[in-house]
């Protein structure tokens, strides 16, 4: 199913009577994830007892910059993962466009309540800590979730749980680098903590797309094509966002190389992309676009990495240099 019309009546019928099949699979794997999610707490993984009021209303301490403690590409990578986070009604509402009825609403309910609580514990973290600016982190929420999400124009449901499965794994990785980049032990166990979750989540969505190869081969094929070519992470809307992730990959967080060997061909191998029978020539010709793709994803990649060595050498020189 390419992103549907959705004028077109018999597109949205199709979509809606594979959503309805797929129904069984949504349940089992919420009473799946009900049984593996552990209980955990943010208040646990917050350094409280570092806290002070800040400047304002209470008559506290104004935030400066020498407060902020965490290598700067860190921080950066903090604030994209927090104010992706707090974009979560909108993910929220595109997702819940599907039917809040049955196992999918109760899902996207619980969905919505870990993402909410990795919300809560990032934004805690770095104001207690004082790591980042407290008015500019504000103004960034007010200016990144006034702007909204939408999702791209006809894309299906199920286009939105195939990119969630990439996405959920991309986020998994960012988390995790970012904590050990930090170089701060609280920082690093609650990004491992949140890393847990989203991984959950990934193989939620995976599942459910793996469900979709058996019922509707040739469109969860064209569905797949489609998320991998046009991927992007939710918080591309950030202002800044280029400048930003340009850093996090020089960093090592996440870059094409990490989107291609850690997220897109995991995913690809689980599902059996390149080795499934059975399609027609909607869905071969979808297989033989995605593996184009992920060939010349690999190469730029593969480039990437050589011109990351070329900058790390030349900030490295640069930084050796005598201040004058």
């Amino acid at each position: 199913m390419p992103p549907i019309d959705r004028s077109d009546r018999s597109a949205t019928r199709a979509e809606h009577s594979l959503l309805a099949e797929l129904q069984p699979v949504v349940e089992s794997n919420l009473h799946r994830h009900l049984e593996v999610a552990k209980e955990w707490f943010p208040h646990e993984y917050i350094p409280w007892g570092k806290g002070r009021d800040f400047d304002g209303p209470l008559d506290g301490e104004p935030w400066t910059p020498d407060e902020a403690t965490l290598p700067e590409v860190a921080r950066e990578s903090l604030v994209v993962n927090l104010l992706t986070e707090d974009n979560l009604p909108g993910y929220h509402f595109a997702v819940a466009e599907f039917g809040k009825d049955g196992a999918w609403g109760n899902w996207v309910d619980r969905w919505t309540a870990e993402e909410a609580r990795h919300g809560a514990a990032l934004r805690d973290y770095l104001l207690v800590t004082r790591a980042v600016d407290p008015r500019a982190l504000e103004r960034a929420r007010m200016e990144h979730m006034s702007a909204g999400y939408l999702r791209p124009d006809g894309y299906s449901a199920l286009h939105a749980i195939g990119y969630a499965a990439f996405q959920e794994l991309a986020t998994r990785i960012s988390h995790r680098n970012t904590g050990r980049i930090s170089t701060e032990p609280v920082c690093d166990a609650l990004l491992a903590r949140i890393a847990a979750d989203e991984n959950l989540h990934m193989v939620f969505y995976r599942n459910l797309v793996e469900a979709a190869f058996e019922l509707a081969p040739d469109t969860t094929m064209e569905v797949v094509r489609d998320v991998v070519t046009g991927f992007e992470m939710p918080g591309s809307t950030i202002k800044d966002f280029g400048r930003k992730s340009a850093e996090i990959a020089i960093a090592g967080i996440y870059d094409l190389r990490l989107h291609h060997d850690s997220v897109v061909m995991p995913i690809l191998r689980k599902l059996l992309v390149f080795e499934r029978g059975g399609l027609g020539p909607a869905g071969e010709a979808a297989r033989e676009e995605l593996a184009a793709f992920v060939e010349r994803l690999d190469a730029k990649a593969t480039s990437f990495v050589d011109r990351r060595e070329g900058i790390r050498a030349a900030r490295a020189k640069r930084e050796a240099v005598p201040a004058v």
